[in-house]
C-alpha cells in the first residue's frame, strides 16, 4: 500500500442532524494514523477542507433546481475542492483516505478518484443513496451521492456532480435495510447488484463481499469503498445520524474490510476510500470513532495475527 493522505471533510450540510462536521476530528482523535502504523501503512495528513458552518448559510438560497437539494451550493463547492484534492492525492501516488462528514462527501471522493480512472465501488451502508432532488423525500443531500455520480436526475447537468467513467454495473451495496419506496425501484430497475441484511444472514458476510468485490472489479481500473457507520447495528455504531437496527455486528464488519484487504494485498484494485456519518455528538465515548479508525485499519491490512 502506498502511502496514505488522510483527507478531513467536515461537511454536514447534507444530513438533518448537526454534528458529523466533528466526525473528521473524532475519527483522527480515535487514533487512526496510530491504527494505520500497525497495519504497516504510512500515513500523511493534509487536514482538513474548510466549510463554512451550516448556521451561516441559507439552504434555500441556492438556484432553483427540479426538485428539492437543500445547500447545494455549499455542497458544489466542497464537493469539488475535494475532488480535486483526491485526484491530486492520487497524481502524487498517494492513496486518498477521506473522513467525513455527511455522506454527500462521497461524491467529491468518487468523482475525484474516477478523474482518469473507470471505477466501480462497494457501498457498505444501510441506505441506498441514489436518490435525486427531483425523488428525494427530504432534499437532504446525503441520501443522493450515487444519484449524482451516476449522473442521475438534474445531476446529470452538474459537471461537478457526476463521474461518468463511474461504471453503474460495477457499483455492488452491502448490507442494505432501510430504502424508501421509490429508492426500492431505482434500485431494482438499475444495473447496479444489491447484497441486502438478509443475503448476509443467509451466506455470511465474507461470501458477499467477495461477491461485491467481483462485481465492482470486472472491466474497472480500481474501485472506491465508502464505508458509511451506520452499516452497523446501532449497539455497535451509535453515534451516527441515521440508525437503523439490524445491521452488521463488530465483528462482521471487521471481517468485510479484511475481505477487501486480502483482495487489494492480491490484485491491487483499492483505489480510494471515505470514512462518514460519524456523529460524535450522539455517539457513546468516541466508540463510533474508534471503530471508524479501527474499520479503516482493518481495510489496510491490520490483521489479528
Amino acid at each position: 500500500m502506498s502511502t496514505v493522505r488522510i483527507i478531513g471533510a467536515p461537511m454536514d450540510y447534507g444530513a438533518n442532524r448537526r454534528g458529523v462536521d466533528m466526525g473528521p476530528s473524532a475519527i483522527r482523535y480515535a487514533g487512526l494514523s496510530d491504527e494505520l502504523e500497525q497495519a504497516g501503512v504510512d500515513t500523511v495528513d493534509s487536514g482538513d477542507l474548510f466549510v463554512p458552518r451550516a448556521e451561516e448559510r441559507d439552504p434555500d438560497a441556492d438556484p432553483p433546481v427540479r426538485g428539492d437539494a437543500k445547500f447545494l451550493r455549499e455542497i458544489e463547492d466542497v464537493c469539488s475542492r475535494l475532488s480535486e484534492e483526491v485526484a491530486a492525492t492520487l497524481a502524487d501516488g498517494e492513496f486518498p483516505l477521506v473522513l467525513g462528514g455527511d455522506h454527500s462527501v462521497a461524491i467529491g471522493s468518487m468523482v475525484g478518484s474516477a478523474e482518469d480512472a473507470t471505477l466501480g465501488g462497494i457501498w457498505f451502508d444501510a441506505h441506498a443513496d441514489l436518490n435525486t432532488p427531483e425523488t428525494s423525500p427530504s432534499g437532504n443531500v446525503h441520501g443522493m451521492p450515487l444519484g449524482a455520480v451516476l449522473g442521475r436526475g438534474v445531476f446529470g447537468e452538474m459537471d461537478w456532480a457526476n463521474a461518468p467513467t463511474v461504471r453503474e454495473e460495477s457499483i455492488a451495496y452491502v448490507g442494505l435495510r432501510s430504502i424508501d419506496d421509490r429508492e426500492r425501484e431505482l434500485v431494482r430497475e438499475s444495473e447496479m447488484t444489491a447484497f441486502t441484511m438478509a443475503d448476509i444472514d443467509e451466506r455470511g458476510i465474507t461470501a458477499v463481499v467477495e461477491d461485491a468485490l467481483e462485481v465492482a472489479t470486472d472491466g474497472t481500473d480500481g474501485i472506491h469503498v465508502s464505508l458509511d457507520l451506520d452499516w452497523l447495528d446501532p449497539t455497535a455504531a451509535p453515534g451516527v445520524g441515521t440508525p437503523v437496527r439490524g445491521g452488521v455486528t463488530y465483528r462482521e464488519a471487521h471481517s468485510a474490510l479484511e475481505t477487501v484487504s486480502k483482495r487489494h494485498e492480491r490484485d491491487d484494485v483499492l483505489r480510494s476510500m471515505d470514512v462518514v456519518e460519524v456523529n460524535p455528538i450522539l455517539d457513546e465515548g468516541n466508540e463510533t470513532a474508534i471503530l471508524a479508525a479501527e474499520l479503516a485499519a482493518s481495510a489496510f491490512g491490520k490483521r489479528i495475527l
